[in-house]
């Protein structure tokens, strides 16, 4: 549902739109941003009151008419309407997947689920990216690329509906036999506890927060701004598409291999690493001109990124009691899509302002200076480390 728009709205923005400056242009990334951390944030409530299941299925209704919407909307207010609907949809469905694989696996093998989780959303972010700038090259930025768009809803409702299982009973199981040695990761806690802890008061927990946050805010550049980027360069639709399908493919692919490797060597190592590492990637992109240049590029990107994706969801599942898990999750992806809004305002902001050269290496200095937080503030959070 998100890789419908990788390649295809910010160029719909300037071609079909007529938007000129790059604030008004990411305002669909603002909105989308804006509007899933605050799902998130309920998300994790929902569904340990309600069940997982009802909460996944409430997303995929919601994000139904978003394709719809993105094929016919006569001004750029719908489309940004479409984004709104596409946050909810987004918090409720990836928020409840993540929880319920949690829920599956145990401590030991948390990041390897993660991994598994993130590499099939962002493989199909990657796959999606790449089949709808064919498609536009081929037929044009509106209607075609979207129809993928309405069979994804269809098989996403479908087979919330009659495949998946509901998971709370396993979460109930793991907080009866859980054991924890901290006062603060107690079984019994209000929202706003877990709130203040996830997001300020626990060394790791608040660590991966700013990390998710200041991850997803380089996203939001990479989604708004590199297409615009790249087609300002005579890189043509075609192109602009496999670029845009590159780094959520080194992003998704690489998440194999990193969340089973959390789980060997520890979270911190690949967070910290995984942030300096997006931080020189956008730095490059930044400085290098032409396709194969951005494209390796956007591979590191890519890597960066799945070194940190799976290892800070991984690292709340560590820290946090299974009482309140779900909920704490809900916290961390407020803070973490939150960035999202963050990176499209700033960026915008820079490159109306200055040039999108001065947004990339504006927003690569505040990547690397997350990855530094880390190093100094966090602790390792794996059981066995």
């Amino acid at each position: 549902m998100i890789g419908q728009e990788r390649t295809v709205l910010p160029l719909l923005a300037t071609d079909e739109f007529g938007l000129s400056k790059f604030t008004a242009t990411l305002t669909f990334i603002a909105a989308f941003g804006i509007v899933k951390a605050a799902t998130n944030f309920f998300a994790g409530t929902l569904s340990d009151t309600y069940g997982r299941k009802p909460v996944l299925i409430a997303g995929w209704i919601i994000g139904v008419p978003v394709p719809l919407l993105l094929m016919w909307a006569p001004t750029w207010e719908w489309v940004v309407f479409a984004n709104v609907l596409l946050g909810v949809n987004q918090g409720l469905t990836w928020s409840t997947t993540v929880i319920m694989k949690i829920d599956l696996v145990g401590p030991e093998r948390r990041g390897y689920a993660m991994g598994l989780n993130e590499a099939a959303g962002y493989g199909a972010v990657a796959i999606t990216a790449l089949a709808t700038g064919w498609i536009a090259a081929e037929w044009g930025l509106r209607p075609a690329p979207f129809y993928l768009g309405i069979a994804y809803a269809a098989l996403g409702l479908g087979l919330s509906t009659l495949v998946v299982k509901e998971t709370i009973g396993h979460a109930h199981h793991e907080a009866a036999n859980h054991v924890t040695t901290d006062e603060r990761h107690q079984r019994d806690l209000t929202n706003g506890q877990i709130f203040r802890l996830t997001s300020f008061r626990d060394r790791a927990l608040s660590s991966c927060s700013q990390a998710g946050m200041v991850n997803n805010l380089n996203d939001g550049l990479a989604w708004g701004l590199f297409p615009i980027f790249f087609a300002a360069a005579g890189v043509s639709v075609g192109r602009i598409g496999i670029l845009a399908a590159l780094y959520p493919a080194a992003w998704g692919l690489g998440q194999l291999y990193t969340g089973g490797l959390s789980d060997r060597i520890g979270r911190k190592p690949l967070i910290a690493g995984g942030m300096l590492t997006q931080a020189g990637a956008l730095a490059w992109m930044g400085t290098v001109s032409g396709f194969w240049w951005w494209a390796a590029g956007a591979v590191a990107l890519g890597i960066g990124t799945a070194m940190v994706y799976p290892t800070l969801l991984a690292a709340i599942g560590d820290i946090a009691h299974p009482t309140w898990r779900a909920r704490s999750v809900g916290v961390y992806r407020l803070w973490r899509d939150g960035g999202f809004a963050v990176g499209a305002l700033l960026a915008g902001l820079l490159a109306d302002l200055v040039s999108i050269e001065a947004a990339i290496y504006a927003v690569a200095t505040l990547t690397a200076a997350s990855g530094v937080v880390v190093i100094v503030r966090m602790n390792e959070t794996h059981p066995s480390r």
